[in-house]
Order: C-alpha cells, then structure tokens, then sequence
C-alpha cells in the first residue's frame, strides 16, 4: 500500500512481514528508505494509526542519535511519550555527523509534510 506524499515525492509503503505483522517505511523519490516504523503492528489499521500519530505528534517526541546495537555504526530514532520507539533510521551511518543530519532532514520532511500525511488515507 502506498501513499503519496506530495511536495518531496516521498512516498509511505505499509509492509506485511512473515509472522503477518505490519510495518510502514517512508521512501525517498530515488528509492532509499528515510524512515521505519519503530514496531509491528497487528492489523494495517494499527499500522496507519501509528503513522498517523507520528505525524501529528513528531513535535513532542524526543529523539537524537545513537550507537548501532552492534556499536559499529550510528542511527537515529524518535520515542512517543510512553518511550516507545515511534520512528527511526532506514539505515546505519558510518558516521555521527552524518546521522545527525539525517535526522535533521527527517525532522524537516515531517513538520513540512507531515500533517498532510495524517490527512490522507492510504491506498
């Protein structure tokens, strides 16, 4: 399922995995992956909601960057007001600066395109 997105061309997918569950990605008009969705969800409905109040609440979230789980390379991500991960990196940075803007750029797709996002249905 796709959506577009309008003014960047960035467009959300919404992904069933093997075990049925669903997760949303926000790709980048020339393929890579911006964004993931910081969990699975049961249902697309579930899937969208998440998004949806992603882009709603990105405002009050924190986030920053930090050390891969491995410690060999840096994402970034954004937590709700529960300290869930709502958000984060489609991708792994060699370097922190790199990372740091990454975020940055997220951050600015989501305040300029975000509410239209949360507008719009998915198809």
């Amino acid at each position: 399922m796709t959506k577009d997105t309008g003014v960047s061309g960035t467009r959300c997918l919404v992904d069933m995995g093997a075990d049925g569950r669903y997760g949303w990605r926000l790709v980048a008009q020339n393929g890579r992956v911006v964004a993931r969705s910081g969990g699975c969800y049961d249902d697309h409905a579930g899937c969208r909601a998440a998004f949806a109040a992603l882009c709603t609440g990105y405002a009050d979230m924190a986030g920053g960057v930090q050390h891969t789980a491995g410690g060999n390379g840096w994402v970034w991500l954004l937590r709700d007001a529960e300290g869930r991960t709502a958000a984060l990196s489609g991708r792994s940075y060699e370097r922190h600066s790199t990372c740091r803007t990454a975020y940055a750029r997220f951050r600015a797709l989501i305040a300029t395109e975000g509410p239209r996002w949360a507008s719009t249905a998915l198809r």
